[in-house]
């Protein structure tokens, strides 16, 4: 084999396997729900261990927070009513860097968005558009429900430690 062969193979080699590990932004996207464990949260039957559902349809299990409530993760498909379908990428974007929901309102302390506060645009927008592309699911998860309301849903405690 001559030697402009093998050099010729390589680079063709090497451009294909340059182009099947590129990604697209969704791709990206779905890389990191799984990552940061977007779809723990809001996937229905991830948290109880019952049927799996549509990733990021929001879930059936809550989270109480001691003097807050209990809270579920919402569904965040592109559904209209029931998830994210009115949010645009950059009202995406802001609640995943700042808790704060298009409308004002924070979200419950459960979301862990100060740890995705310095993401780069180019993976919040990856991520944005991986919500914005999966398939809209009308799934209305319960609550929230405030400190002296009675939650209808299972849910997990945090417990805050004892004072010494």
């Amino acid at each position: 084999m001559s030697m402009r062969l093998v050099v010729a193979l390589s680079v063709a080699l090497g451009m294909v396997a340059t182009q099947a590990s590129a990604e697209t932004d969704i791709e990206r996207g779905e890389y990191l729900s799984h990552v940061m464990v977007c779809v723990e949260c809001h996937t229905p039957g991830l948290l109880s261990g019952g049927e799996r559902g549509p990733d990021l349809a929001g879930s059936e299990v809550g989270y109480g927070i001691p003097f807050l409530g209990v809270f579920h993760g919402p569904n965040l498909t592109p559904d209209d009513e029931t998830g994210l379908g009115s949010w645009s990428a950059d009202d995406i974007v802001k609640a995943i860097r700042t808790g704060e929901r298009p409308d004002g309102r924070i979200l419950a302390p459960a979301m862990p968005w100060r740890s995705f506060a310095k993401m780069t645009d180019e993976d919040a927008y990856a991520l944005a558009a991986y919500m914005q592309s999966v398939a809209p699911v009308s799934n209305q998860v319960p609550g929230p429900f405030g400190p002296s309301e009675t939650p209808t849903s299972f849910y997990y405690n945090f417990v805050m430690p004892a004072k010494e």
